[in-house]
């Protein structure tokens, strides 16, 4: 199961496309809303979620995959919430995570990234603690995907 999760703020693009193309792949993925059912994106886009985190009591598993898309203040809402750290906490052990542009941030302030190439939003390095911060777009490494998503504009 892949379960993207999804604060107030979360940056859209870093959110939508990864939910449309991993469903157009056949993939079963479920939107988290953390501390609520519908979200407002960093440009005013709400969304429905399937469940708010409070109702998350699913075991995780090493099928599962765990996405935070970034935006400044979506990041900031998901490391905020206890809960999220909870889960990504039991993720890293057994399961895949994915963050994207300032997302990165929040593994590396929970510290899984020592020893790790990262990647992340120019800037957030400082929050990659532990790891060898890369400028590649996207960086594997180990259970953690992470993208840099830099600015087209």
């Amino acid at each position: 199961m892949v379960y993207l999760f999804l604060a107030d703020g979360f940056e859209e693009v870093e959110a939508i496309t990864p939910f449309d193309y991993l469903k157009r792949s056949g993939l079963d993925v479920k939107l988290v809303g953390v501390d609520k059912s519908e979200i407002v994106g960093s440009h005013n886009l709400k969304v429905s979620t399937d469940f708010k985190i409070s109702e998350f009591n699913f075991e995780i598993s090493k099928e599962d995959f765990l996405i935070l898309p970034g935006g400044l203040k979506g990041t900031e809402n998901l490391f905020s919430n206890e809960k999220v750290l909870s889960l990504l906490k039991e993720a890293f052990k057994v399961a895949s995570i994915g963050a994207i542009c300032a997302a990165p941030s929040i593994l590396g302030r929970l510290g899984f990234l020592k020893g790790l190439n990262a990647c992340c939003y120019p800037g957030f390095e400082k929050f990659l603690e532990g790891a060898n911060p890369k400028e590649d777009s996207v960086v594997v490494d180990k259970n953690i995907i992470l993208s840099n998503i830099p600015q087209v504009f």
